[in-house]
């Protein structure tokens, strides 16, 4: 499948394709000459990630390396993220070069060498990487531009499940965790500018030896919100006893940093988890994923 400015693989086009269905295929497909004449892009390469964007690292004309990346038009996530990161103004955010708003793609700088956080060899250095980056991070939000809200979020699933007739632990986890969630913030209610996914992987190493952060859903909340990504990203694939005791060094170490409670810090990483599962269960898992989303759920709860 030819462009002018990439050319897919028949394996890249079925991913895409599976992933983000083949309207969207043919929106990008159609969509790449047009953002390559109007910011001067070159050496196109397809990061194969697939998540809420394709995401292109290349080179532009008018502002150097730069990332592409394109999402559905109809979608306010990119626009959401070039608000936010244009609230910011630059560091510790990488910098935004412009928006194609209707053609839902969005260019930023390229980072080098890039590498995320979660190649730190040690969970103290991650902590403190990502505690220097939270501590005075928070923003109050511009004025007239319309964020999403982290109530939403949590409002919005736990109706979600609710509907699910045959999920219903899950649904029951989904239930404490907004109930939990509605005690925390009686006393955790600022409305601030959130990153919104504040985890090891948007947190990536630059060139002057400082990491910078990326990917911005733009959200507001309590920055205690901003917390709990960054503690899930330190789960595992097996669920242990040694999983656990390295969460409670990291709630003990967080809690020293950042002067939160150690029962708040849980009982966001137990929200957060739970949401979590629960969006995996909104994006199609099947029965077998949810057995292993329900024991996820369960070992977040035990740490409470």
């Amino acid at each position: 499948m030819r462009n002018k400015g990439y050319s897919f693989s028949l394996e890249e086009s079925s991913q895409i394709i599976n992933r983000f269905g083949a309207d969207f295929f043919g929106h990008v497909n159609g969509g790449l000459s047009v953002f390559c004449k109007r910011w001067q892009l070159d050496e196109l390469a397809l990061i194969p990630s697939f998540s809420a964007n394709l995401v292109f690292t290349c080179t532009s004309g008018i502002f150097g390396d730069a990332v592409l990346k394109i999402g559905h038009p109809d979608s306010v996530y990119i626009q959401t993220e070039f608000q936010a990161l244009s609230a910011y103004g630059g560091r510790p955010f990488c910098n935004v070069f412009d928006i194609d708003a209707a053609g839902g793609a969005l260019l930023e700088e390229r980072l080098f060498p890039g590498t995320p956080l979660r190649k730190l060899d040690t969970l103290e250095e991650r902590v403190d990487r990502f505690c220097s980056l939270y501590n005075g991070l928070h923003m109050l939000p511009p004025e007239g531009i319309v964020f999403p809200t982290y109530t939403r979020w949590v409002e919005r699933i736990t109706d979600y499940m609710k509907g699910r007739q045959d999920c219903s632990e899950l649904y029951g986890h989904m239930e404490k965790a907004c109930e939990l969630y509605r005690v925390l913030t009686e006393k955790y209610n600022r409305s601030m500018l959130l990153h919104g996914d504040f985890h090891h992987d948007n947190i990536l190493l630059s060139s002057e030896g400082s990491y910078v952060i990326i990917d911005p859903k733009g959200v507001i909340g309590d920055p205690l919100f901003d917390v709990p990504r960054f503690m899930l990203n330190e789960f595992e694939d097996e669920l242990t006893a040694e999983l656990a005791a390295k969460i409670e060094r990291m709630i003990v170490l967080l809690e020293k940093q950042l002067a939160i409670p150690g029962p708040i810090l849980r009982a966001c990483l137990y929200v957060e988890t739970v949401m979590g599962v629960c969006w995996s269960v909104e994006d199609g898992a099947g029965p077998d994923e949810c057995a292993k989303l329900l024991e996820t759920a369960a070992f977040a709860e035990a740490l409470l």
